[in-house]
């Protein structure tokens, strides 16, 4: 924790603060004092009550509190002109998103049609090494097809004629 030098302010604080601690000592030496009228010294060393703990917080007037705020104050002052003295980094700007050219993109739409044409040259390549046998076996599958579903689409009167 930093010290902070002995100014002014800071000790009209303490001063006041333990001028408080004085009245309230007189005050209860008075107090025992008042007991002990009419009593031996034997009985006043002995007879003397422990104090009882207080309650709450000890006031303090309106010209402490400015005080103590003062000080206060002037201590952040100090801190912070002390911290404002070091150099603030300066941010740096941001890259700027980098754009395509309408040149760029067409080079790229035409590599990715040559990239599917090859592809669909490969499954034609394929289907053709595949033979023409499985060529013809599908078209036989789909005619059949086709003739089932004409004939359950048709209406039944139509179907007798046609027999």
């Amino acid at each position: 924790m930093p010290t902070f030098p002995l100014t002014r302010d800071i000790l009209l604080a303490a001063l006041a603060g333990f001028q408080l601690d004085k009245e309230r000592i007189d005050a209860k030496i008075s107090e025992v004092q008042g007991l002990l009228d009419g009593a031996s010294s034997s009985q006043k060393s002995s007879s003397v009550p422990e104090e009882a703990p207080r309650k709450g917080r000890r006031k303090r007037s309106a010209a402490v509190r400015r005080r103590m705020a003062e000080a206060q104050k002037a201590r952040w002052a100090k801190i912070k002109g002390e911290s404002e003295a070091a150099p603030v980094a300066t941010p740096e700007a941001p890259k700027a998103k980098r754009q395509i050219s309408a040149e760029g993109m067409k080079r790229i739409i035409a590599a990715t049609k040559e990239r599917w044409r090859k592809v669909n040259a490969a499954k034609k390549a394929a289907v053709k090494k595949s033979g023409p046998a499985k060529a013809a076996k599908k078209s036989v599958y789909k005619k059949a097809a086709m003739k089932k579903s004409a004939a359950a689409a048709a209406p039944p009167a139509v179907k007798t004629a046609a027999q």
